[in-house]
């Protein structure tokens, strides 16, 4: 995520990360990952972990792994092309949606009533030597997947909403001497200017870090935030979503919120290696992949 204006940001309460089952990499060129393997290094358990099972926290970690493998992925580069193949075939109906600069979203979609919910994140990195974006990039993508595979094999009610999966290209600024809002954002100012048929955005952005903390930051809409936490709470999922608020950052989601459309962002803003080299492996946990995950699928598979 590049350089935001951040009005203000205080968090109070730091959570612990939860101990679970690792990972193997993925395979060579996509797909499905293979089984478990090695821990995936989180610190000992302090909080359980959410009492549904819906969202593969292993698989999604899997994901994550694969997408860091590829090493740098900034908008543009070959890395960021494969990626982006990768994506699209793991998305039902997955097609590419082109950006002003040569950049493309990746789209995918579930038939539904409209207006439609989007889920989405970014999946360029910060163009940084040797920086990877384990959590900042890697983690909201491989959430983003693993939703749209178990969110694809539920059986729909006709009054539910169409779901879109979207994963913007060209977050991160190519020039911090500029605005960010205007430098940054392409993938999701392009895609808001071009969706007006969007009801509610949720995004997620940085839901990966070990010490997971997820108070509502102020740009992000109270009252699909209040749906977002009961939806936590439901699902044993409500550690990771404190009754707090911090200040307002801009990211994927203000294009929406400044068309009118509700949106929030999943952003734990006190990550301490955002935009350092440290956010690789080292940095995130699937036991985190797994409290986000959980709380945004009964969030979405709930609505009516």
């Amino acid at each position: 995520m590049s350089p935001r204006r951040l009005v203000f940001i205080a968090l109070q309460v730091a959570l612990a990360g939860v101990v679970v089952a690792a990972v193997v990499a993925f395979a060579a060129d996509g797909g499905d990952p293979a089984p478990p393997a090695a821990d995936d290094g989180a610190a000992p358990a302090a909080r359980k972990g959410p009492s549904a099972a819906r969202f593969d926290a292993r698989r999604a970690f899997a994901d994550l792994r694969s997408q860091v493998e590829l090493g740098p992925r900034p908008a543009g580069s070959r890395a960021s092309r494969r990626l982006a193949e990768r994506i699209r075939s793991r998305l039902p109906g997955g097609r590419f949606e082109p950006v002003p600069g040569g950049l493309r979203n990746v789209v995918g979609r579930l038939p539904g009533k409209r207006p439609a919910i989007v889920v989405a994140a970014h999946y360029d990195t910060k163009d940084l030597p040797g920086f990877v974006g384990a959590n900042d990039g890697a983690g909201g993508t491989a959430a983003v997947l693993e939703l749209a595979r178990g969110l694809q094999r539920l059986r729909r009610p006709g009054s539910a909403p169409e779901i879109r999966f979207v994963l913007f290209d060209g977050e991160e600024s190519p020039d911090d001497s500029k605005p960010f809002y205007s430098s940054g954002l392409r993938g999701s100012r392009s895609y808001a200017a071009r969706h007006r048929d969007v009801r509610a955005v949720v995004l997620l952005d940085f839901v990966a870090d070990k010490s997971l903390s997820l108070p509502r930051e102020d740009g992000s809409d109270a009252a699909l935030w209040a749906r977002l936490r009961k939806a936590a709470r439901r699902v044993g999922a409500g550690s990771a979503f404190p009754d707090q608020s911090v200040g307002e950052v801009v990211d994927d989601h203000t294009p929406f919120t400044r068309a009118g459309v509700p949106a929030i962002d999943l952003i734990d803003f006190t990550f301490p290696c955002w935009h350092r080299r440290c956010d690789d492996m080292s940095a995130v946990s699937a036991a985190s992949l797994d409290l986000a995950g959980e709380a945004v699928f009964e969030l979405v598979s709930t609505w009516r």
